[in-house]
């Protein structure tokens, strides 16, 4: 796939997970191009049927860094075999086809793409969910917000490595399981 431009064809969906220290899955936030609210799943609403189903009718998943992190993570703790049943388009792998290097919040940062939470990693989500877990309900507000920018902005980059500058409408959202 790095060799050559990769094909996104059929309804795509946007996939971001994020996973605590002791590698569970804690949130999985997707979007559906073009219709659909954001969906994230959290905690123990995050099961295989609950995947399936936000699943149900894509044809491609689109990720950043998802065929070394996210699809196999899902696979090891859900047994859904995503690669066999998806076309994957890893904006990473594109992003260093067409020359651009780093991780997704510093590419966004040189395409100028916003984020409304600035300064948040993906060590800081792991401690989102430690302090969640303990009680405190912000720390889960402000790991769903990070997440919903990542899944956001990851169509947003595909859109900008299409060429296409527009500004993308605002998001439905729905949460399940908070």
């Amino acid at each position: 796939m790095s060799a050559r431009r990769a094909t996104v064809r059929g309804v795509i969906g946007y996939l971001d997970i994020e996973t605590s220290f002791a590698g569970d899955v804690t949130l999985v936030g997707l979007m559906r191009a073009g219709s659909g609210p954001l969906i994230q799943l959290v905690g123990c609403a995050i099961t295989r049927e609950s995947i399936e189903s936000a699943l149900h009718g894509l044809d491609t998943l689109c990720t950043f860094n998802g065929e070394s992190f996210d699809l196999p993570v899902l696979r090891r703790a859900f047994g859904i075999g995503l690669v066999e049943r998806f076309r994957s388009f890893d904006l990473s792998l594109e992003c260093r086809r067409v020359g651009i290097r780093g991780g997704l919040k510093k590419i966004e940062n040189g395409m100028q793409i916003p984020r409304r939470l600035r300064g948040v990693s993906g060590y800081d989500a792991m401690l989102l969910w430690e302090r969640w877990e303990k009680g405190e309900r912000a720390a889960l507000e402000t790991l769903l917000e990070y997440n919903a920018d990542d899944v956001i902005n990851l169509a947003l980059l595909e859109r900008r490595l299409r060429g296409d500058l527009g500004i993308a409408p605002p998001v439905e959202h729905l949460i399940v399981g908070a």
